[in-house]
């Protein structure tokens, strides 16, 4: 069986080195560039299964180069780690709402960067069951699971990866208030106790703005104080 592909790109010889090495010690093949032109052609002649993607480079940042990848066919579900040193959680709504499906804040550790990479292609690459039901409606919402929409009466937007799967959980249980821990472990993939509830609070923030006819006062997905988040029926 063919060993799952990551592909890391950082402006920084140190950080693609070590990158690499915890990655090859993890079982996976590793592609390395050094800048987005490159990580492009990379892309193209590896098709890797992840990418790993620093967002502070000269020329193409990691979040035009996730945009990119995306517009390619072959690669427009390609699952994005982002790396950044920035620490405001606006800066990580940008690149989830790029495409991204997680962050990694710089210096890390590469136990943590191994987690993060597990959790994403277990999530992002796991068969559908046979039975998996094409739309799921609540209320005047409705989820094709089969290209990733999501309709209002006022619109349809296309989800990305993170945020159709975390969609999709909140509406096979509408009504029922399910703390960030609980969605970081199920939807994401996280062992408990391990990973930031800031990625499941960015992924809300950026589902809102695609559904919320005014995303300051939700009417569908809502912030319940202290416990979490409930899809509204």
């Amino acid at each position: 069986m063919a060993r799952e592909h990551i592909l890391v790109v950082d402006d920084e010889a140190e950080v693609r080195a070590l990158c690499r090495r915890a990655l090859n010690r993890e079982g996976y093949d590793v592609s390395v560039a050094a800048s987005g032109l490159d990580a492009l052609q990379c892309a193209l002649d590896h098709k890797p299964h992840l990418a790993v993607l620093d967002v502070l480079m000269p020329g193409m940042d990691g979040i035009e180069l996730c945009r990119s990848l995306h517009s390619i066919s072959a690669l427009s579900n390609l699952p994005i780690l982002f790396l950044t040193a920035k620490q405001d959680i606006t800066d990580k709504a940008a690149g989830f709402a790029a495409g991204g499906d997680d962050y990694l804040t710089k210096p890390f550790d590469v136990r943590d960067l191994a987690l993060r990479v597990r959790a994403l292609l277990r999530r992002t690459g796991r068969a559908e069951p046979a039975n998996e039901r094409q739309e799921l409606v609540v209320s005047d919402l409705r989820l094709d699971c089969r290209n990733y929409q999501i309709a209002t009466p006022q619109k349809t937007s296309v989800l990305t990866v993170s945020e159709f799967e975390l969609m999709r959980f909140l509406m096979c249980q509408p009504g029922r208030v399910l703390s960030s821990r609980v969605l970081l472990q199920d939807v994401f993939g996280y062992p408990a106790g391990v990973g930031s509830t800031d990625l499941v609070r960015t992924h809300v923030r950026n589902i809102r703005l695609k559904i919320e006819p005014d995303p300051s006062t939700p009417r569908y997905l809502c912030t319940v104080g202290r416990l979490g988040y409930v899809l509204s029926e």
